[in-house]
């Protein structure tokens, strides 16, 4: 196990659901989003989804685009990101998977992405425009799911057909991804409707844990949603905070008082 599936397997054995929030890397600098990580994993949060900054972040909404665009402009790459989370194993071994898109993987080199991410000590890696298709069948983006190698989180969105939502359910290692609306990312003032039902029919599916995301923001959402599923996703609301506070002197208190409130929310079921 790498610390992705040993942190579900204790969520799983103590009754709990994951709390996982998401973050891009090197927004607003790198050393603040060291800062960041660390007062997430005290805020109780059990996995950090890393971005990695691209300039077309199509599944984005413009709170992700914005901070995607700030995090190159600090100078950020992808490079940069997977030094910086090496250097941050020093100080946590809180799982950590990288949110990113294939432009940026294919750039750097497929293989040698996920070679030097499992070696920077990522555990799982989202791409978020490689069609599970493309990831079995063609041998240049083939994901190697070896064991050393981070895990190939899977994305399934609500218009997801029944044959893809097995063919994807059948692949997936960490956790699954369900995305809960239609659209790009950005914090909602009301859940989707059918969430209960979709996360019923991947898990009849799947053998992976299934997390919820996409525009939940409030702890009454995340209480909410964790009754339904194996974890909770936060993205878009901490990213906002960051946007506004990144380059305060209390950012850390900032974070604290908006994220422990949804970590209690979605422990509390």
């Amino acid at each position: 196990m790498n610390r992705l599936d040993q942190r579900f397997a204790d969520l799983r054995a103590s009754g709990k659901k994951a709390f996982i929030a998401y973050v891009a890397a090197g927004d607003p600098s790198l050393e603040r989003t060291r800062d960041i990580v660390l007062t997430l994993e005290q805020c109780g949060a059990d996995v950090i989804e890393l971005g990695v900054p691209f300039s077309d972040p199509l599944a984005d909404g413009i709170v992700n685009q914005m901070a995607a665009d700030r995090a190159l402009k600090a100078g950020t790459t992808t490079a940069k990101t997977l030094a910086f989370i090496k250097e941050l194993r020093n100080e946590t071994q809180i799982p950590i998977v990288l949110f990113t898109y294939l432009n940026p993987v294919y750039t750097y080199g497929f293989e040698k992405f996920h070679q030097d991410a499992a070696a920077a000590g990522v555990d799982g890696i989202l791409l978020l425009d490689l069609p599970p298709d493309e990831a079995v069948l063609n041998r240049e983006t083939r994901l190697d799911t070896s064991e050393h190698l981070p895990s190939a989180i899977r994305l399934i969105a609500p218009t997801t057909p029944p044959d893809r939502v097995e063919l994807i359910a059948s692949q997936a290692e960490g956790f699954i991804y369900y995305v809960s609306r239609e659209g790009v990312t950005g914090a909602q003032t009301s859940l989707a409707s059918g969430i209960q039902e979709q996360v019923d029919r991947i898990k009849a599916a799947a053998k992976a844990p299934v997390a919820v995301g996409f525009g939940i923001s409030s702890p009454e959402q995340a209480r909410t949603v964790a009754t339904m599923a194996d974890g909770v996703v936060v993205g878009s609301a901490i990213v906002k905070l960051i946007e506004q506070h990144g380059l305060s002197d209390d950012l850390s208190e900032k974070l604290t008082a908006f994220v422990k409130p949804l970590v209690e929310a979605v422990k509390s079921v």
